[in-house]
């Protein structure tokens, strides 16, 4: 069972808001009390918007799943299918021509490429694998 403790009114890991006050901001010499209260500031500000995607996903996937189940034993058809994906909105037109700039994009990720790999970051050899990718070696 986890231990909560309380930060700026959210509940939170006590292992987690251990981590982030001693590993993470004192050595960087931040305040554990401004971090939490803007993390939750940010939490009030986009939990409802969150809900409400997860909703909409709830909400397509059930009108996927009723698709099949009606079409049980059918062969499938891939048009048919198209096109009731298009009606309930999972699927959108492609949009118009558009361009991708680097400004306001961090040197590294602008001028550099290469892959941008997530790793969980107590695997050494993943993130190892991860860094030689990153970095060409």
């Amino acid at each position: 069972m986890s231990n909560y403790v309380t930060r700026a009114g959210i509940e939170v890991d006590q292992a987690l808001a251990t981590f982030v006050e001693t590993e993470v901001l004192a050595p960087l010499g931040r305040d554990g009390e401004a971090f939490w209260t803007g993390f939750a500031s940010l939490l009030g500000e986009f939990a409802p918007r969150n809900a409400a995607l997860l909703q909409k996903r709830e909400d397509l996937q059930a009108q996927i799943d009723a698709w099949h189940v009606e079409r049980k034993g059918q062969a499938h058809d891939a048009d048919a299918y198209r096109a009731f994906l298009e009606e309930i909105g999972y699927l959108v037109p492609e949009p118009g021509e558009f361009t991708i700039g680097t400004q306001n994009v961090d040197p590294e990720i602008a001028t550099m490429a290469g892959p941008q790999l997530v790793v969980p970051i107590l695997n050494a050899r993943f993130l190892l694998n991860a860094a030689n990718a990153r970095w060409g070696s």
